[in-house]
């Protein structure tokens, strides 16, 4: 019952998210009420939508994925993110209680701070994918939250301090938390910035220098090692075909946040099985 409960709330947080994503301009403020505050309307025709025409997902497979006044295409986006949203919800707090979600505590306060990162990660996604940018709004609550996740460490030791288990210790893993968060957060500005200036921003750019300093404060050392290289992957993935197809060039600028979310989803979910896989490939341990 609780999963269905949660897997609801988040699929309604996700609606929330596409309103203020969509309606999002660079130069205004991420959460101005004047403009999230308005009816949602038809994107094509602008006719104001009623109560049932808002329900999450179901409301789209209802219609058919069109607006019931024009007829128009409805963006595949709303039922994508309402649904990321919701398994946002449901599948945190399984990586920290096993199924059981009775117990109030510093595990439960620590799920808590995760499913409003990934929320928040989704948000980013989204904005960055479409106006190439990452307010600095998002980045300073994400390193907010980084540093809540290092105060619940303090309080409860036994909290896992890498997704990346034993294999950390290779890397030079401090067990000191305030050092080992900072310290992630140093090296992995350092080499963005560098990146940047070598690549004169067609890289990336200023806002991803700071999310991967709030994402160091996040994941600690080494883990945000593992994020920055599965990141540099997954681009390489992603925009190599379009290369090839000549859809992008070299000096075309693809926004690299998204790319960052991903890694930093998987070394939560997969971190361990990632690395794990990857040194008995090779033999490396």
């Amino acid at each position: 019952m609780a999963h269905i409960i949660l897997f609801i709330f988040g699929l309604a947080i996700g609606s929330f998210l596409n309103v203020v994503s969509l309606r999002y301009q660079p130069r205004q403020k991420l959460l101005d009420l004047k403009i999230i505050n308005g009816r949602s309307r038809c994107p094509h025709c602008s006719k104001e939508l009623r109560w049932f025409e808002l329900a999450p997902i179901l409301s789209y497979i209802i219609q058919k994925g069109r607006c019931r006044s024009c007829g128009r295409r409805i963006s595949f986006q709303y039922p994508l993110v309402e649904l990321l949203s919701g398994l946002i919800f449901v599948f945190i707090p399984l990586v920290f209680f096993n199924d059981n979600f009775q117990s109030f505590n510093l595990l439960f306060f620590q799920s808590v701070v995760w499913i409003l990162i990934f929320t928040i990660f989704l948000l980013l996604s989204i904005i960055d994918y479409y106006h190439s940018i990452i307010p600095d709004s998002i980045n300073l609550l994400l390193a907010a939250l980084g540093v809540v996740l290092i105060f619940i460490h303090n309080l409860y030791f036994m909290l896992h301090n890498s997704f990346l288990g034993h294999y950390a210790l290779l890397f030079g893993f401090q067990e000191n938390i305030w050092i080992n968060r900072f310290f992630a957060a140093a090296i992995s500005m350092i080499f963005i910035a560098a990146v940047i200036i070598l690549s004169r921003g067609r890289g990336m750019g200023w806002g991803d220098f700071k999310l991967v300093g709030a994402l160091g404060l996040i994941y600690g050392w080494p883990d945000i090692l593992m994020i920055l290289f599965l990141a540099f992957v997954i681009g390489a993935v992603f925009v190599t075909p379009l290369l090839l197809k000549k859809r992008k060039t070299i000096k075309d600028a693809v926004p690299f946040g998204p790319f960052l979310v991903i890694a930093s989803v998987l070394v939560f979910f997969l971190g361990y099985q990632i690395i794990d896989g990857y040194f008995k490939l090779f033999g490396l341990y």
